[in-house]
């Protein structure tokens, strides 16, 4: 394997070659992590269960809204009118104090930045996809002053499926007119690597993020520790490749 000094490089690609760049949300671009976990432990109160920790729930986050509620339920993930109550009720108030905490990662505006910069002689195309639904997630990325960098926001109610399955990333694909092998997928999670496996395109894994455990079973094609290094792929400024 070969690696940078921090930026770790499992399978070789060249920047220049990317046209096209799909973000993860939670995890990989903003820190959410404070507002989702008082809106579960809010919706346990509700529905008069204990609260978790935020690790715990920090753990269960990244496969949707649904997901998740079944998650905090265990064994009465079952229970289709209790999951139904907790999801509205975990909705609602989610609605109301999603900007609460959340804020983007330190970094992460510069990254977007040199990322959109020249791809062999134009613009790269830059894009969300989350599981979360997506009009939470359009909210905040306009919110948070991100909205310029992304040609378009998609959540996971926009598609017929969620990640890991590809639909949300080829649909960007088609949109964007580039190819999945001009592509790079960055997330946080096993899920957002193995969506882009699926689509064709390379995938970053971000260990700074939710689920960075989940990277160890399907390592990415490269790794990265802060949203800086992203700045350094992108704009060529690299430390010396060792093997």
């Amino acid at each position: 394997m070969l690696s940078y000094k921090v930026i770790r490089i499992h399978r070789q690609f060249d920047p220049a070659n990317i046209r096209l760049v799909i973000f993860d949300l939670d995890g990989t671009l903003i820190d959410s992590r404070l507002d989702l976990v008082h809106s579960v432990n809010a919706t346990l109160r509700q529905i008069g269960r204990p609260e978790l920790s935020e690790e715990l729930i920090a753990s269960y986050v990244g496969d949707g809204a649904p997901t998740l509620i079944r998650r905090i339920l265990g064994p009465d993930a079952g229970n289709e009118d209790l999951v139904r109550t907790g999801l509205e009720y975990f909705l609602t108030y989610y609605r109301e104090h999603k900007l609460d905490y959340t804020r983007p990662y330190e970094g992460v505006m510069e990254a977007l930045t040199a990322i959109r910069g020249s791809s062999n002689g134009s613009p790269r195309k830059l894009a969300v996809l989350s599981n979360k639904p997506v009009n939470p997630s359009r909210a905040i990325v306009e919110a948070l002053g991100l909205g310029e960098f992304f040609a378009v926001v998609y959540g996971g109610n926009s598609f017929t499926t969620k990640k890991p399955d590809p639909e949300g990333a080829l649909t960007i694909v088609r949109e964007t007119g580039c190819a999945c092998a001009e592509g790079l997928l960055v997330g946080d999670s096993g899920v957002d690597v193995a969506t882009g496996r699926n689509a064709g395109m390379w995938t970053c894994g971000v260990t700074y993020g939710f689920a960075p455990h989940t990277l160890e079973a399907a390592p990415p094609d490269v790794v990265i520790d802060r949203p800086a290094e992203l700045t350094e792929l992108f704009s060529g400024v690299r430390n010396k490749l060792e093997a």
